[in-house]
């Protein structure tokens, strides 16, 4: 029986299937208790819109964050007892099944990757699926030469460390970089990007993944589990906090004098508030003398063509995690939320 929960296609989408296999969350709580695959609807085309198949996509905080209902203050705006969007998942590659009638850049059979991702994530068509809608101007060409695991690994977190070193940071040559959880999915991608740009790389993680963040280019690494990076002497110029577990006030006293924190995580606090209070209190120092930018993940064709410049000239790379199929999404949001993946999870359909 199909699972309504969206509408049948629209004539924009030509010959299309009426049905797809999906993820469908009802609640919030364990990802193996509250995640079922099923059939539903194929999403609607507008006439903006793109219907692509999926090859591959990608877990992200939102992702295990809306599956959980942590922090649950932010189920306010997802939706009290369950999220309004049942189907998780933003990034996406795969090749153009049908287009809208207002779409000219792209058509069927195209190899393209992007996002759908919509903040705040209500009523998104979400990738955990067979096929999924989104616009077209959040979609370019995949490079022949990217995998579409690659290419599904690399947008929201890629996206969020470009805009960290390119805008909040504004990283050029010689810029003194830390990277607070530099093994994780923005940390993997922030590492690099900054090195890109000539800055000093420091890495913070654990022992295990030193090698890793020292492989992506970071001149130095800390070891979290023996030396806090706050009693250091070392300055920065950037501060990129993806973990949030030190007080930001702490972090703060390693910037510069120009410094620039930029905070980046919903962290692992209570159920009701997570992180949200130090994200708050980050947010309050930058009316004192502490400088602090956020990194938005702004998916849009300027961004994705610059990500993908970087990752087709080999100066920066995904890092995947693991690859799970559908059917275990669930092992890929709890892989996630443990907080323990170096770089990406990603969920291939087919």
């Amino acid at each position: 029986m199909t699972d309504d929960i969206m509408t049948s296609p629209s004539p924009t989408a030509g010959s299309t299937p009426a049905e797809m296999t999906a993820v469908v969350q009802r609640e919030y709580g364990d990802p193996h208790d509250v995640l079922r695959t099923a059939t539903v609807a194929v999403p609607s085309v507008g006439h903006d819109d793109v219907l692509v198949r999926v090859r591959a996509t990608s877990v992200n905080t939102p992702d295990w964050a809306t599956v959980l209902g942590v922090p649950a203050v932010l189920r306010l705006q997802l939706g009290l007892r369950r999220p309004v969007s049942p189907i998780r998942g933003t990034d996406v590659a795969g090749v153009v099944e049908a287009v809208g009638a207002d779409v000219t850049d792209l058509g069927p059979g195209d190899e393209v990757f992007g996002s759908g991702w919509v903040n705040p994530p209500r009523r998104q068509a979400g990738t955990f699926a067979e096929l999924t809608v989104t616009s077209a101007a959040k979609l370019i060409a995949k490079p022949a030469s990217l995998s579409f695991e690659d290419a599904a690994a690399s947008v929201m977190s890629g996206i969020t460390a470009l805009v960290a070193m390119r805008d909040a940071g504004a990283v050029g040559e010689g810029t003194r970089v830390l990277v607070n959880g530099a093994s994780g999915g923005v940390g993997t991608f922030a590492v690099q990007i900054a090195k890109t740009r000539g800055a000093h790389v420091t890495g913070v993680c654990s022992g295990a993944n030193a090698e890793l963040v020292t492989s992506l280019g970071a001149d130095e690494v800390v070891d979290y589990t023996s030396e806090r990076f706050v009693d250091g002497d070392a300055r920065y110029d950037v501060v990129l906090d993806n973990v949030m577990n030190h007080p930001p006030s702490a972090v703060a006293r390693v910037l510069s004098d120009d410094g620039v924190l930029i905070p980046n995580s919903v962290g692992t606090g209570s159920r009701l508030l997570a992180g949200i209070p130090r994200m708050a209190r980050a947010a309050i120092l930058g009316f004192g003398r502490t400088n602090v930018e956020f990194a938005r993940c702004e998916v849009d064709a300027t961004n994705l063509r610059e990500l993908s410049a970087l990752l087709e000239s080999g100066a920066v790379r995904s890092v995947i995690d693991s690859v799970h199929p559908l059917d275990a999404a669930a092992d890929a949001i709890a892989r996630m939320a443990s907080h323990r993946a170096r770089g990406n999870v990603v969920v291939v359909p087919g």
